[in-house]
């Protein structure tokens, strides 16, 4: 069980070593401000925001001990491996997600449950739509390494890919169920610690935002198994990303039951868990393409 072993040490050390290092971020940042003017602006971002970059920074920084912890020797064991041309594999992935959930958003825009906003101008649709795409690919990329390459990767040595496909979706699920917070001012050397516990006891409704993640996670996992690269998950995250930044820019609620339409968030829906769930079924019945040995 050394790879559930691993694991275990990795959240740890993320989520502790995070919550222990933000406050000494803050306070690097508060002494850099004092020194150079043009950081005030950094200094004067709230805590949280130090919290998250403290997270991130640790999970990648991280990531590479705990694959080379289960054995891995190079990239190609976190899914980036020799097979062709991976273009065609991202531009595919990203071309399903983008219609997964556009199907969402024409269905609510049809129905009336949302509406166009009509206010923004050309070069605001524009920004938001290149900024749009530069997060998605960024934010897929992390993701998947993280989620799949590494975490699916690692659970998949100690039991049945099916169960790790669960257990690793279950997690990615639960992960963005962290709820930003206020942390209360002065920030002493446990306000990280404080603040990470609000965040996690206080989640916004899980229902059905955790089974449509877990859904979306089971897919990604079930593409990597299948594909055996993490091209095609990645292009395909991608694509949903893509929507859930531009979902509330282009369109308003303005009907009833948001439970079934979902709000500005998209995932929210059930709508979304119904399509996700017929995407799965689909990609399951896909014959698995030969994997590079």
């Amino acid at each position: 069980m050394r790879p559930i072993r691993s694991l275990l040490i990795y959240f740890a050390v993320v989520f502790l070593g995070g919550a222990l290092l933000a406050p000494w971020l803050y306070w690097l940042a508060q002494w850099a401000a004092a020194h150079w003017p043009a950081l005030a602006g950094l200094a004067a971002k709230p805590f949280h925001r130090f919290l998250d970059r403290s997270l991130l920074g640790l999970a990648l920084l991280c990531l590479w001990p705990l694959w080379r912890s289960g054995g891995a020797q190079s990239w190609r064991e976190l899914g980036f491996v020799p097979q062709g041309k991976p273009m065609p594999q991202i531009f595919g992935g990203f071309a399903l997600g983008w219609a997964s959930l556009a199907a969402v958003a024409v269905l609510a825009l049809a129905c009336g449950a949302r509406a166009f906003i009509l206010t923004h101008s050309a070069a605001e649709v524009f920004y938001h739509l290149l900024n749009a795409t530069l997060t998605a690919v960024l934010v897929a990329i992390l993701e998947e390494l993280v989620f799949r390459g590494a975490l699916f990767g690692l659970l998949r040595q100690a039991m049945p890919w099916p169960a790790a496909l669960i257990v690793s979706s279950a997690i990615y699920s639960a992960v963005h169920f962290i709820q930003k917070a206020e942390a209360t001012l002065p920030v002493q050397w446990h306000s990280g610690l404080a603040l990470l516990w609000e965040m996690l006891r206080h989640p916004p409704p899980l229902v059905p935002a955790f089974f449509t993640l877990f859904v979306a996670g089971s897919i990604l996992a079930l593409c990597y198994q299948r594909t055996g690269a993490l091209y095609f998950s990645i292009g395909l995250h991608a694509g949903w990303i893509f929507w859930l930044k531009t979902y509330g820019f282009l369109s308003h609620f303005s009907g009833a039951h948001p439970t079934f339409w979902g709000t500005d968030s998209l995932i929210d829906g059930w709508l979304s868990f119904i399509v996700l769930a017929v995407l799965f079924i689909l990609v399951a019945r896909q014959k698995q393409t030969q994997r590079p040995g």
